[in-house]
């Protein structure tokens, strides 16, 4: 059962590694954005647009569209972002009480941080890879795209509700 009504508010700080992930997505994020920016003339008008599972281009689309991963990406930073600031309004099971709230709060805030932090590399990878792409760098991410993502998402979350069973 969940709990759908808000947990005890506290202020807990950000942990080192919530700081040190943090580093690491906002620079990754702003270098694709600083990358993007320094090659636009050089794009030509087709780019990748889609991939398929395989990681092979499966649409082509406009240069402007290079400008959604980016946006995308924006979302997800401020979105998180926020939802990180609040952890007493996640959703918890029912075993949530004032002793242990500090200890779901925490391990619900890290694993926001890495699904943030995570997705921002993710699209920075792939404005890389499509710009590559287009200008004939590259040829495609190949089979290990999908598998990466699926565990650079799954694998937090597998070990948040592991983490999470285990609260008291």
């Amino acid at each position: 059962m969940s709990n759908h009504s808000k947990g005890p508010k506290i202020v807990i700080p950000k942990t080192k590694s919530e700081w040190i992930l943090d580093s690491i997505g906002l620079m990754t994020f702003l270098g694709s954005i600083v990358f993007l920016l320094l090659i636009w003339n050089d794009i030509p008008d087709k780019v990748p647009g889609h991939y398929n599972a395989m990681g092979e281009v499966d649409r082509w689309g406009e240069k402007w569209e290079l400008i959604l991963l980016p946006a995308i990406g924006a979302t997800i930073l401020i979105g998180l972002g926020v939802l990180e600031k609040f952890p007493e309004v996640h959703n918890y099971p029912q075993r949530l009480n004032e002793r242990n709230a500090h200890y779901f709060y925490v391990n619900s805030r890290k694993l926001l941080n890495q699904l943030k932090n995570s997705s921002q590399i993710i699209f920075a990878l792939i404005l890389f890879e499509s710009v590559s792409i287009a200008l004939g760098w590259g040829h495609g991410f190949g089979v290990w795209f999908l598998p990466i993502f699926l565990f650079s998402v799954g694998i937090p979350i597998a070990l948040a509700l592991i983490q999470q069973s285990k609260i008291k």
